[in-house]
């Protein structure tokens, strides 16, 4: 009696083990597909949700890259799962045009306070007084940055696809600049490491840039150069692109079937200064998928107990 009592004992023991052990890894059996933008400074954001998702016991494909409006097409069609590079508002125009509401989730920013704007150095825009975008409509300002001999300024801007292009090109037809900037693209870090080349060199520069970002690191603002923004009535200065926060952007079927998931990308928050410092080492040559991994990693270790508090709750939200 007494030894089938402590067997059965035995077994119901095990039994409640592998139920608490299943409900700890709810993501179990499920296959998760991310996708994220083109810019490798997006890896950090997503290596975060990534280990977050893991230790849920999703296994998590290959991220796939893509320009943003094939990457919101995605997530809508539900060819990938989720992203965690959506700016909103910059991106607000992707994300209508593939569906919205109807076909996807967007309720919770992992990262807040993202910037973006114009910057020229700091000599040329004291020099001439040069504060906002507008004045390059004047030849003679024009012509400080122009580097091919057209007349025109060379503005480093956006690739194609990205929602920063939209805006650029709205702002050189708001303010009849078509004439007078020439909007560079293709590569954006490839176009910016010739621009700091040429900062290096003493030479006048105009570009974009945005925060979290290395660009701002090398090209300090205040120091090196200066935000300019566009043509404004008003007394302060109108920077012409809106702080951002970046969502998490995922397909509505892939949440409503997997609780735990939902309850993770809804909940996970890191620090805009965790990203930039992540962005100095992709700077400094640390840009492979091992590297972001080790990155992510080492962000998690340092905040652990937070970190585990999202996961727990996000086990318990499929029970």
């Amino acid at each position: 009696m007494m030894l089938r009592l402590t067997l059965t004992s035995t077994v119901a023991a095990i039994a409640l083990a592998g139920s608490a052990f299943a409900q700890d890894m709810p993501g179990k059996g499920v296959t998760v597909e991310p996708i994220k933008g083109s810019p490798a400074n997006a890896w950090f954001q997503h290596m975060v949700v990534q280990l977050g998702l893991e230790a849920l016991g999703y296994k998590i494909e290959e991220t796939r890259e893509a320009d943003f409006p094939a990457l919101h097409l995605a997530v809508a069609s539900g060819d990938a799962s989720y992203t965690v590079n959506h700016w909103q508002p910059l991106h607000n125009e992707f994300y209508d045009k593939s569906g919205g509401d109807d076909t996807m989730v967007r309720n919770h920013a992992v990262i807040t306070g993202a910037g973006q704007g114009y910057y020229i150095d700091k000599t040329t825009a004291e020099t001439n007084g040069i504060n906002n975008l507008g004045q390059l409509a004047d030849p003679a300002i024009a012509a400080l940055f122009d580097t091919d001999g057209d007349g025109k300024a060379n503005l480093s801007g956006c690739n194609p696809g990205w929602g920063c292009e939209l805006k650029i090109e709205a702002h050189l037809d708001t303010y009849e600049l078509r004439d007078a900037v020439q909007h560079d693209q293709g590569s954006y870090f490839a176009i910016m490491a010739d621009t700091i080349t040429r900062y290096n060199e003493g030479a006048p520069i105009l570009y974009y840039t945005w925060t979290p970002n290395w660009i701002s690191d090398v090209l300090v603002p205040g120091k090196d150069v200066v935000q300019i923004g566009v043509p404004s009535d008003g007394a302060d200065m109108d920077p012409g692109f809106a702080v951002n926060d970046v969502y998490v952007v995922a397909n509505k079927e892939f949440m409503e079937a997997n609780p735990a998931a939902a309850a993770f990308l809804s909940t996970v928050e890191i620090p805009i200064s965790a990203v930039n410092a992540a962005q100095i080492k992709l700077r400094d040559g640390e840009d492979t998928v091992e590297d972001f991994r080790r990155h992510a990693e080492d962000w998690v270790a340092a905040n652990q107990d937070q970190f585990d508090a999202w996961v727990a709750a996000a086990a318990a939200a499929a029970n």
